[in-house]
């Protein structure tokens, strides 16, 4: 292992090995500790896929308050799933499949579609005619507006699905996906995510899926490994120390390279990372 190598993985505190059990309890621990102490805040809010990331952030979440409604003996703190298609979602029944195994407090559904296209509209009209890769954004950022909406009027705390191999490489949106206040699987990779949900009895499909933003219209659940261009296993290999062949890592730091600034706060005249 290089420095570069070493660097990564420290900046994004990825563990060779895990024990589930472990890392479960410290991110509900983690969730029930920030509540506690910012006691004006209800519960979590979170915007559910389908997908392996938010039925665990989702999960941990239901589980967190449920344990603090048990050892409070009240019912004050709650967590909010929120479906968000846009139109009609292709993997709605993992949705649905996901919702069924979170068992949340609370669920919503909001459709995007109107919001979404009346934006894009709104911008061709303006002489702004954008891409279906940057519509693509438009909906993780509408996405995002609608949990923080959901998430003022309920006293909430809006939960982000970021994890090591996301982290590492990008792949979310500015201010949609990646925006959030509370990050409770930030150290793990996609493999070591797999696990905690194996731990927790997920059904299999929830997990074992092949992971997909679908934001594009074009390119309908086009797959995370095609869009990066490296798999997961060799992400996953990779923040865990392991050799991976020269072409998987050349992707890789290049891809963490480029997506420095979305790691960053806003820049000011005294950040020097950029330079």
């Amino acid at each position: 292992m290089d420095d570069v190598q070493r660097e990564i993985i420290e900046a994004l505190k990825v563990k060779p090995q895990i024990d589930p059990k472990e890392e479960i309890r410290k991110s509900i621990d983690f969730l029930k500790e920030y509540v506690l102490k910012h006691s004006f805040f209800n519960g979590f809010v979170l915007g559910i896929s389908g997908g392996q990331d938010s039925t665990l952030v989702g999960k941990l979440a239901q589980m967190a308050v449920d344990e603090l409604n048990a050892e409070r003996e009240i019912e004050k703190y709650k967590f909010i799933a929120v479906k968000l298609p846009y139109g009609v979602q292709k993997d709605a029944k993992d949705v649905e499949d996901a919702i069924a195994f979170i068992q949340p407090s609370v669920q919503y559904e909001i459709n995007i579609k109107p919001a979404v296209d009346a934006s894009v509209a709104s911008l061709k009209e303006a002489g702004v005619e954008i891409s279906d890769f940057t519509k693509g954004n438009e909906k993780a950022r509408e996405r995002m507006k609608a949990q923080y909406s959901i998430a003022a009027t309920y006293n909430c705390v809006v939960l982000g699905t970021d994890h090591a191999a996301e982290a590492l490489t990008g792949f979310f949106t500015k201010h949609g996906d990646g925006a959030a206040d509370l990050v409770p699987i930030f150290r793990l990779n996609k493999r070591q995510g797999r696990a905690l949900l194996k731990e927790l009895n997920c059904p299999e499909h929830l997990y074992n899926k092949v992971p997909t933003a679908d934001l594009e219209d074009d390119r309908p659940q086009l797959p995370d490994e095609v869009a990066l261009g490296v798999t997961y296993e060799d992400i996953d290999d990779y923040l865990e120390g392991k050799e991976v062949h020269d072409t998987a890592r050349n992707t890789i730091e290049a891809l963490y390279r480029k997506s420095a600034h979305k790691r960053h706060l806003p820049v000011s005249i005294f950040d020097d990372y950029w330079k």
